[in-house]
This record gives structure tokens, C-alpha cells and sequence, in this order.
């Protein structure tokens, strides 16, 4: 069964007089003379998506502009990034609450006297492997170690809470220019030519300057 054929018992389409080459629905336009049948991209302008409506149904639910474009070869990329700034969002959280946590106890035993080595207690369960308080160099170094990662980790969840933030604004500002520019031609019939051109303006003493031209065919 030749080519065209072939494409054409999957989607019969009639090329409507209103459109604009674009990648999404690929058309067979069949020659009348013989001649090899010529693929084109068409879409249909009624069809073009409001942009300022991607932007809303993005910021409800994210990923859903994206869907509303119909890019959803971009979905995975949105929602593995919102899935991994959760998971470093939810680990950060942790390190940094049980630090905090073993802070506050070891800072009211020393207060109180009552520093214990008993393995419940939170600072304790922290120590690495084989150490005791001692060997960490006392309970005053012991206590900054602990302020110290509880800070570490307090900003590391920050960046990213800012990271997730990040994103989902650009998942937005990519469904608002994606639905701007739906209608974008990127057939191969462009062309782009970059030349010099002399040229003398009285105004601004210019001489000299680049032209560049992109046509279509």
C-alpha cells in the first residue's frame, strides 16, 4: 500500500483554508499530478488556545496548562520536578525537626544538669555510630554541632520551598508563551538571511550596521 494511503486510512483530513503549518497533526497533502505526496504540519486556527486560560487552569492545577496546550511531553518534566522538590522538601523538614528537637533537649539537661546517655534521648539517637558526647568533644561543642545542622537543614528545606515556588511560576510562563506562540510557523519553508548593509543616518552618524530578514517562501 503506498505511503500516502497508509496515512490516510489513520486520519483522512481536509486541509481547511484557514490554517498555519504546525508540528501537533501531521496532514498528507496529495498532489493531483503523480507527484510524490508532500507532508505537511496543520492545525486548524480555530483551535488555538487562550493563553491567559493556560495560565489559569496552570495555577489550579499544575501541569494542566501544559495539558490544555496539548505539550504533554512536557508533563513528565513538570511533574518530576514538583515530585523531587517535595521529596527534598519532605527530607530537609525531617533532619532539620529531629535536629532541632536534640538542640532543645541537650540545651535543658545541660541547663538542668540532668545531661543523660540514655539512647531514647533524641540528642543521643543523632551520634554517629561508635560516639558519646565525649568523644563529639563535650556537651558545649555538642550543642553548637546540633544548632549548627539545625540551621544547615532549616536552609536547605528554604531553597527548597523557593525551588518548588520557581517552578511551578515557570511551568505557568511556559503555558502562557507555549498557547502564544501555538500558532508559531516552523515549517521549513523560513528562511533567515544575515547580511551587512551600508547605511548613513544624519541622526545618529551611523555607517554601518547588520541586517537581518526572515522570509517565507
Amino acid at each position: 500500500m503506498p505511503l500516502w494511503l497508509q496515512a490516510a486510512a489513520v486520519r483522512d483530513t481536509i486541509v481547511p483554508t484557514d490554517t498555519v503549518y504546525y508540528q501537533p497533526d501531521t496532514t498528507v497533502v496529495r498532489p493531483t499530478d503523480g507527484a510524490e505526496p508532500e507532508y505537511r504540519y496543520m492545525i486548524d486556527l480555530n483551535r488555538k488556545p487562550d493563553a491567559m486560560r493556560a495560565v489559569w487552569l496552570g495555577a489550579i492545577v499544575p501541569g494542566l496548562g501544559q495539558i490544555y496546550n496539548r505539550s504533554y511531553w512536557k508533563l513528565p518534566i513538570v511533574y518530576g520536578a514538583f515530585m523531587g522538590c517535595g521529596y527534598a522538601i519532605s527530607w530537609t523538614n525531617g533532619r532539620y525537626t529531629g535536629y532541632k528537637a536534640a538542640y532543645k533537649d541537650l540545651y535543658i539537661d545541660n541547663v538542668n544538669g540532668t545531661v543523660s546517655t540514655d539512647a531514647s534521648k533524641s540528642y543521643i539517637a543523632l551520634l554517629p555510630e561508635g560516639y558519646t558526647i565525649d568523644r563529639m568533644g563535650g556537651v558545649s561543642t555538642y550543642i553548637n554541632t546540633l544548632k549548627n545542622r539545625q540551621n544547615v537543614y532549616r536552609r536547605y528545606r528554604d531553597l527548597s520551598i523557593v525551588a518548588t515556588v520557581a517552578i511551578y511560576a515557570l511551568s505557568l510562563v511556559d503555558a502562557y508563551v507555549d498557547a502564544q506562540l501555538f500558532d508559531f510557523d516552523i515549517s521549513e519553508e523560513l528562511s533567515l538571511d544575515i547580511q551587512p548593509q551600508i547605511y548613513f543616518d544624519p541622526y545618529t552618524q551611523r555607517t554601518a550596521e547588520m541586517k537581518l530578514a526572515i522570509t517565507l517562501k
